[in-house]
């Protein structure tokens, strides 16, 4: 394909001008160092051309962290990013330390892209897991706690409340919290008992004072039955006083041992590999992934975390009767489980401590009279339509689609991937209505969408029971696609309409999460579309298609040729560019061909949130490369890719971004956006996050990522905001549709679409 790709078999500093391998020497960060020690070539050429994928997942968790830490952003949503740091990195040890766990327990030591081998990247991995612990702790502990005291919120110890408050949490304690715990003691025919995946434990020491005895004991803190925060009444107009649940418990341990001495104590918690291994060759998907889900609760130990200050006879103790290695416990300071901080999240009140919500609006095109509906097919007829959540709304885009097609006499059929969604969706109840109206309704259901695969189970059986057509895709292929295709008749024919989205069909996460979505009657789309169903509904494999790419069969190749394309277009005088939108970038081919690109002098844009294994703006590699990363209160999740030939643009929207297991391993779909305005919508959102120095950060050679700022950057000396534009730019636009009376004042940055 490039330089790099067809000279694969020669020594891996061939692969690099001298100027680039002299830079990457010179710019060789510690990780860098492992690489070159490590030996190895790893996939795809020398290993200084990328980052560890690993070790660039925990700078993104870092950029949360340092959002939590940041005293600009209001109190409770300090304490939100808390929550998500936490919760973030408990996935990331449930799959990915797992997978790693896993390949040093097969001896399989093979070096990544990066160089590195398993074993360098967990010590690498903890190391920066400890230290990013310990900021946590000092900024929840020493700053976010005492802040939410002086609102009003008080997060305490038992030890802390005067002696009236202690005996009524005395008799809480006895009528609520005492009848839901099971004290468990290990001793002869006593086995250690089970420990649960993320479950949060008192560890005891219980000492016989009779026979001088002592044995090990686990008291399981009930957090999936009881609040983690146990509120102590107040007399109206009082301040919030919460204690954690297994202080409660600990200051009570005597009620669970009568005539015992609590000889130590301290609060753990196990981390257990959660992910799913479907056969290939599985005959029944939907029993093979019960079967594992089954499985997941007996998952290997990952990771325990025990209280900083827990003796060293109780951890050792504890990590003997977990199986647990030394370099699998880390000693947390300060609460533990810092997930758990939803709950004061959520307190009713507090306006004045987080961000304004970002309500979605309609889209302009919906708008109609007031009282009715929105006609979204009506609409389509009228012309492609662009919508983009949260700012416009969810619920009068893509579920009024359905809505309106399942009411609609004349469509014959619907057809939905479903790969998130939430327990209340109203999308999926809409095929059962579909069915029982006499429609064909068909459900592409993904079961092996992590952590959701339960309620997608559940999902999956209630449509099938319904009379939906339910298909759970292949076991090698998660169907990761987003689309919704209703089949109306008009006139003697049919017609296609599509939704074809860059996010899940997930009304809660709509509102969180920033996504595309395209409606369309474009009749080669729309008979992509069909034929994707019809290949994983029934059985085949497409030779091809008219616009949209697939993976896992056509889009890395249709992607690297509109880089390609780029380069062979770009000339001094009429110079091309490349600017795309992911959440993360891992895949060697594309990271390859972005490095042909700025070696033809292609100027790159890249925004991604989260995983960046390109090595930017390295002389004669990529110095034509620029990479930022958005971490904010929305949670950026389109994927846009956008080149620029001689003075024309072509841009997709996608589901995947450029991972192997996207391209690979996934059903995905990227469509072109061919109606000039709504190129233009796209291009401008990019254009906005480029220029934002509020919540970004920007990459450099060495894998340092720099926070932009007003300061930093000579070329905005105003504030820029990604988000805050765009809910200003869309809420304008809508007040424009309405009658004069009713407009809102246009933000003077929202400029036109030309919608």
């Amino acid at each position: 394909m490039d330089v790099l790709d067809s000279q694969r078999e020669r020594s891996p500093h061939e692969l690099l001008p001298a100027a680039a391998s002299a830079a990457l020497g010179a710019a060789a960060s510690a990780g860098s160092a492992v690489n070159e020690g490590a030996g190895g070539v790893g996939v795809g050429g020398d290993p200084r051309l990328f980052f560890n994928r690993e070790l660039s997942w925990l700078d993104f968790n870092d950029r949360v962290l340092q959002l939590a830490e940041d005293a600009s952003v209001p109190l409770l949503e300090r304490v939100k990013f808390c929550a998500i740091y936490t919760t973030n990195l408990d996935e990331y040890y449930m799959v990915r330390v797992a997978g790693l766990r896993d390949q040093i327990d097969a001896g399989v030591e093979n070096p990544t892209q990066d160089g590195l081998i398993p074993s360098e990247t967990i010590a690498l991995i903890r190391e920066r897991v400890l230290e990013q612990g310990r900021r946590l702790a000092d900024c929840f502990e020493g700053t976010l706690r005492p802040a939410l005291a002086e609102h009003e919120i008080r997060v305490v110890a038992v030890s802390e409340l005067d002696d009236d408050r202690r005996a009524e949490l005395a008799r809480h304690f006895q009528r609520a919290i005492f009848p839901a715990l099971t004290p468990l003691a290990v001793a002869p025919g006593r086995p250690f008992p089970y420990i649960s995946n993320l479950s949060l434990s008192l560890a005891v020491l219980v000492r016989d004072p009779v026979t001088a005895q002592t044995v090990f004991a686990r008291v399981k803190v009930p957090t999936e039955i009881l609040p983690r925060f146990v509120g102590v009444p107040q007399p109206t107009g009082e301040p919030v006083v919460l204690v954690p649940l297994e202080d409660v418990i600990a200051n009570h341990l005597d009620a669970l041992f009568p005539g015992m001495e609590i000889a130590d104590y301290d609060v753990f918690r196990v981390t257990r590999d959660a992910d799913l291994e479907v056969s290939d060759d599985a005959a029944d998907l939907l029993q093979a992934v019960e079967d594992e889900l089954r499985r997941r609760r007996f998952g290997e130990v990952v990771r325990v975390e025990v209280g900083a200050g827990c003796s060293e006879q109780l951890r050792e103790a504890l990590a003997g009767l977990l199986g647990a290695h030394d370099d699998e416990v880390y000693p947390i300071d300060g609460l533990l489980d810092m997930g758990a901080l939803w709950q004061i999240v959520k307190l009713p009140g507090h306006a004045e401590l987080r961000e304004e919500p970002i309500v979605g609006v309609t889209h302009p095109r919906l708008l109609r009279h007031e009282g009715e509906r929105p006609d979204v097919l009506g609409a389509m007829r009228e012309g492609d339509l662009l919508v983009h959540h949260p700012y416009e709304s969810f619920a009068t885009s893509v579920e009024r689609f359905v809505q309106q097609a399942v009411a609609d006499p004349n469509v014959l059929a619907i057809k939905q991937t479903v790969y998130r969604t939430s327990d209340d969706s109203p999308l999926v109840p809409a095929l059962i209505d579909a069915t029982e109206r006499g429609k064909q309704a068909v459900a592409l259901v993904e079961l092996q969408a992590r952590f959701d695969e339960r309620l997608n189970i559940h999902w999956a059986k209630t449509l099938e029971e319904a009379g939906v057509h339910v298909v759970y895709g292949q076991p090698a292929l998660k169907t990761h696609a987003k689309c919704v295709l209703v089949v109306r008749r008009e006139g003697d024919g049919v017609r296609n309409y599509v939704h074809i989205g860059t996010g899940n069909y997930h009304s809660a996460t709509a509102r969180l999460y920033t996504d595309f979505g395209l409606f369309t009657t474009d009749e080669r789309i729309g008979a992509d579309v069909s034929d994707m169903f019809n290949y994983l509904t029934g059985y085949g494999r497409p030779l091809g298609y008219r616009k949209v790419l697939i993976a896992p069969e056509h889009l890395r190749d249709g992607i690297i040729e509109q880089i390609d394309a780029t380069i062979a277009a770009h000339s001094p005088a009429r110079p091309a560019r490349i600017a795309m939108k992911m959440n993360a970038l891992v895949d060697g081919r594309c990271i390859r061909a972005l490095y042909a690109a700025s070696q033809a002098g292609v100027r790159v844009d890249l925004n991604v949130r989260g995983i960046c294994c390109l090595r930017p703006g390295v002389p004669g590699l990529s110095e034509n490369i620029r990479v930022v990363s958005i971490v904010g209160r929305l949670l950026e999740h389109s994927r846009i890719y956008a080149f620029e030939r001689h003075g024309e643009h072509t841009v997709f929207i996608a589901s995947a971004d450029l991972m192997p297991r996207n391209l690979d391993h996934r059903v995905e779909l990227a469509v072109p956006i061919e109606a000039e305005e709504l190129r233009a919508e796209l291009l401008d959102v990019l254009a906005r996050a480029f220029a934002d120095n509020q919540n970004s950060w920007e990459l450099d050679g060495e894998g340092v990522w720099h926070r932009r700022s007003v300061d930093s950057d000579p070329a905005n000396p105003r504030p820029r905001s990604l988000q805050l534009e765009l809910a200003e730019l869309y809420t304008a636009r809508a007040s424009a549709e309405r009658p004069a009376g009713e407009r809102e004042a246009a933000h003077p940055l929202a400029r036109p679409f030309n919608r």
